[in-house]
C-alpha cells in the first residue's frame, strides 16, 4: 500500500518553496485574488456592452448613509464604455473619470456589482447616440464630485451624471428625480451625515436621483449580478 503524504509535509513543502523564491504568501494571495479579479472582468466583458450601466456596494464614508436613506443596498454606479476591446466604467468620484472595469469591481463591497440595460438599447443605443453621449459625459470630465447632491453642472454624483448623459443624449429619464425629503432621513447615521454637510441649512427641496431609483427603473432589464 502507498503511504500517503501528511497534509502538514505537502504545507511546509510549498511554504519552502515560496521562501526559496522570495515569495511571501500575502504576496502570493494577493496574486490568486488579482488573477481572480481580472478573470471575473473578462467574463463579465463577453455580456455588457457601451452604454450599460453597472451599479455596487461602495465602501466610501456616506455610502450606509445612501442605503439607509434610500432604502437601497446599491449606493453608487456608472456607465459602460467599450474602447477597442477594453472595458471601462465612467464614473463620478473624486474626480468625473474613467477607470478599468477590472479596477472598479474589487472597489465595491464583496466585489458584488449588478448590469442593467435599457429594454430597447438596440434600438435606442444606436452609434451615433451613444457617441452623443460621450461626449455629453465630456463635458463632465474632471469635475469633483458633489458631496452636497446639488442639481447643478458645476460639481456632480454618480447617478446625476448618469441621468444626465441618458436625457441629453436620447431624452430618457432614467429614475424619477426625487427630493431630499422624500428619502429616510430618520436615522441617525444619515441625521449625523447631513447634520456635517448642511448644518442647519437643509436643501429639503433639491432635486435629486438616487442610485436606488435608478436601479429600480422600469426602462432597465438585469444582464448580469455577481
Amino acid at each position: 500500500m502507498k503511504k500517503l503524504i501528511p497534509l502538514t509535509v505537502l504545507t511546509v513543502g510549498f511554504l519552502a518553496f515560496l521562501s526559496y523564491w522570495g515569495i511571501e504568501m500575502s504576496e502570493f494571495a494577493d496574486g490568486v485574488k488579482k488573477d481572480a479579479i481580472t478573470f471575473e472582468a473578462f467574463s463579465l466583458e463577453k455580456k455588457i456592452q457601451n452604454g450599460d450601466l453597472i451599479f455596487q456596494t461602495s465602501k466610501s464614508r456616506q455610502s450606509k448613509a445612501v442605503q439607509l436613506a434610500t432604502n437601497s443596498k446599491y449606493s453608487h454606479m456608472g456607465i459602460i464604455y467599450e474602447n477597442e476591446g477594453d472595458y471601462f466604467v465612467y464614473e463620478a468620484v473624486q474626480p468625473v473619470k474613467l477607470t478599468p472595469l477590472k479596477e472598479w469591481i474589487p472597489r465595491g463591497e464583496n466585489g458584488h456589482y449588478v448590469v442593467k440595460r435599457l429594454k430597447n438599447a438596440k434600438q435606442v443605443l444606436t452609434n451615433s447616440t451613444f457617441e452623443k453621449m460621450k461626449q455629453i459625459g465630456e463635458r463632465y470630465k474632471g469635475k469633483p464630485y458633489d458631496l452636497y447632491f446639488e442639481w447643478s453642472d458645476d460639481k456632480i454624483y454618480c447617478s446625476e451624471l448618469v441621468w444626465k448623459m441618458y436625457k441629453e443624449a436620447a431624452n430618457i429619464e432614467i429614475g424619477s428625480l426625487d427630493h431630499l425629503s422624500d428619502f429616510d432621513l430618520s436615522n441617525n447615521i444619515v441625521k449625523a451625515t447631513i447634520k456635517e454637510r448642511y448644518g442647519n441649512n437643509i436643501p429639503m427641496n433639491e432635486k435629486v436621483i438616487s442610485p436606488s431609483t435608478t436601479f429600480n427603473s422600469d426602462k432597465l432589464i438585469t444582464i448580469e449580478e455577481k
